[in-house]
């Protein structure tokens, strides 16, 4: 079986270095001209493509693949319609057209009653403080992940400083949501229906970016486990999903809001790798190459901390409890460059080999 995946970075190769076990083939598509496809150079084929370009020669390019998937949501959709012509494509063009989308995906969510923030579309942030009251966040409805393009509006000036400066741009503004905590729920569908779930993560970000994550979150009532579970069950089955899925929600006293969801694997299930029976990655593979759904029980407590801008990776930092995973990209401030997951028996023992880990990297690393 040859799988093409659309997108060269890091978990393009997180994917391939799970399936290749199996005896899965891969290939690669670099739909974005970029120069630097080290993440998956000598893990497959990698073909280019542009718009304009032939699907069908694509498609001979990449090895006539059985199927094709994807390891980001901003891409070109129009490519995925086309190679679904030459065999299936997992997750389907309709779900990664939902959520590449801010407004579409606010749309698909309200369809199915799973809660979210309120917002507007198509109006000036001053027209906005009219329904909603500040603070305000404006995020464009595309192209903006891991904090960018995204503007907090805390009074009438940065509204207007706002308007001024984005008006006729393509965004959304949400009231802000004054949350406890954030979780998130990756969940993963097989070509038969069948569906399995992840425990929920907690997540920390700085400036917007995801540094950490422990799973299980602790101290989690198991009615919001089951509200997790309830809303991701609603849109996989709605979008006939295959794959994983990934669903970031703010934690509130009344009731679990959904932020945004990634058609993907998720940097927030990075620690499936070391935590759980079978990785988010592997169970991707085994979706959309419908093969049976590995089982997502955890090995005790996990824990993941992002490396960030970092020129090197902390291997002096290592000890028996951790794994480090480089991507092989090259160094740029603000860039992730790497992962290390974290395994322990209990909470107290993960957080304190976590800190170690931190002190010990120091300097080396960015949280």
């Amino acid at each position: 079986m040859r799988i093409a995946i659309v997108g060269c970075g890091q978990l393009s190769r997180m994917l391939a270095l799970a399936g290749i076990p199996m005896g899965i083939q891969f290939s690669f598509v670099n739909d974005n001209g970029a120069p630097d496809t080290v993440c998956v150079d000598g893990l497959g084929i990698i073909a280019n493509w542009q718009a304009g370009d032939s699907a069908a020669e694509l498609f001979e390019q990449l090895g006539r693949p059985d199927c094709v998937t994807v390891e980001k949501e901003q891409l070109d959709v129009s490519l995925l319609l086309a190679l679904e012509a030459h065999c299936p494509v997992y997750p389907n063009s309709l779900a990664v057209s939902a959520c590449q989308n801010r407004h579409r995906e606010k749309q698909l969510l309200q369809q199915l009653g799973i809660p979210a923030s309120p917002y507007t579309v198509g109006e000036s942030a001053s027209a906005t403080l009219t329904s909603l009251s500040l603070p305000l966040v404006a995020k464009s409805c595309s192209e903006g992940y891991d904090g960018k393009n995204q503007w907090v509006i805390r009074n009438a000036q940065d509204a207007a400083e706002f308007d001024a400066a984005c008006a006729g741009d393509d965004y959304i503004i949400e009231q802000w949501i004054p949350f406890e905590r954030e979780v998130s729920q990756v969940s993963v569908r097989g070509r038969d229906g069948t569906i399995c779930h992840y425990p929920l993560a907690e997540n920390t970000h700085t400036a917007g970016i995801l540094s950490r994550s422990i799973a299980p979150a602790p101290d989690v009532n198991p009615a919001m486990v089951l509200q997790a579970q309830d809303y991701m069950q609603r849109l996989l089955e709605e979008l006939d999903y295959v794959g994983v899925l990934a669903m970031e929600c703010f934690v509130t006293p009344s009731q679990l809001l959904v932020n945004e969801l990634a058609p993907r694997v998720h940097n927030s299930g990075h620690w499936t790798q070391s935590g759980s029976v079978t990785s988010q990655f592997e169970n991707h593979v085994r979706a959309v190459a419908g093969l049976p759904l590995g089982r997502t029980r955890m090995h005790g407590v996990a824990g993941m901390i992002n490396l960030i801008g970092t020129a090197q990776a902390p291997l002096q930092a290592m000890s028996g409890n951790c794994t480090v995973h480089w991507y092989n990209k090259s160094v740029r401030a603000g860039r992730k460059l790497g992962h290390v997951n974290f395994s322990a028996d209990n909470l107290a023992e993960l957080q304190a080999e976590m800190a170690r880990f931190t002190a010990s990297a120091g300097d080396t690393i960015l949280l």
